[in-house]
């Protein structure tokens, strides 16, 4: 109540220069590139359409399905390298469009998609932020099977008897390691980590180089085929 007083008595032109300064830092954000933008054609393998909540990859899996949480301030379409990578593989991928590019404004978006499809498993993850507030979704939703988490880690502690899947890369200089280390101790029993040689924080997605990111050994396409398959031999208890 206090904080809502606070508002109130706070001068117009405040509230005005605050929201004017929200609005300004949220317009500026990383933009798919051409090769994310190849990645939202469909083809014989893979459908890929737009949605309400954002966009669906459908490949030939059926039963499990991924709800991936993007990265702060990137645009959602910059994974679609990925996912649809993932999707080509049998993991179909429900890309969520966040408010404002944060995923904070958007935890619970996972709710509302999973009511539209019928697979037999659900999977929440992401990149970043999207990853870590995803992990808050799934700490609170233990009928999900498991979380997939792109360069973050857990903040909460997750259902014991969930599958974790953490993979992030060497040359990641985005990543807080101290955290990331802090985040096993919420680790289920069934964890998964995998530290991708040469991969950096940004080439999860296709959206240039990140600041204050390291310097990627190897490509983007090799990162996330190999994110793609340890995530799916993961999923298969491979």
């Amino acid at each position: 109540m206090k904080k809502k007083r606070l508002l109130w008595i706070l001068p117009p032109a405040l509230l005005a220069l605050l929201a004017g300064a929200f609005f300004l830092y949220v317009g500026i954000y990383y933009h798919a590139d051409e090769t994310a933008r190849d990645a939202l054609v469909s083809d014989g393998t893979v459908s890929v359409s737009e949605t309400g909540y954002g966009w669906y990859f459908d490949g030939p899996g059926t039963g499990d399905a991924l709800i991936f949480y993007p990265g702060a301030k990137v645009e959602e379409t910059a994974y679609a390298p990925f996912l649809r990578l993932l999707a080509e593989k049998g993991l179909d991928v429900c890309l969520v469009r966040m408010p404002f590019r944060l995923a904070f404004f958007g935890i619970d978006k996972a709710d509302g998609i999973r009511s539209l499809y019928g697979y037999d498993r659900w999977f929440v993850g992401g990149h970043s932020l999207g990853g870590a507030m995803a992990a808050v979704y799934a700490a609170g939703h233990g009928e999900l099977s498991g979380v997939v988490l792109c360069a973050a880690y857990p903040t909460k502690p997750l259902d014991r008897q969930d599958l974790e899947i953490l993979v992030y890369g060497s040359e990641d200089g985005v990543l807080n390691r101290e955290k990331l280390a802090e985040g096993r101790a919420f680790a289920s029993d069934y964890a998964a980590e995998y530290e991708i040689e040469g991969g950096n924080h940004a080439q999860f997605g296709a959206y240039g180089r990140q600041t204050g990111d390291g310097e990627a050994r190897i490509s983007a396409e090799e990162q996330q085929t190999k994110a793609a398959d340890f995530i799916l031999k993961s999923l298969h208890g491979e």
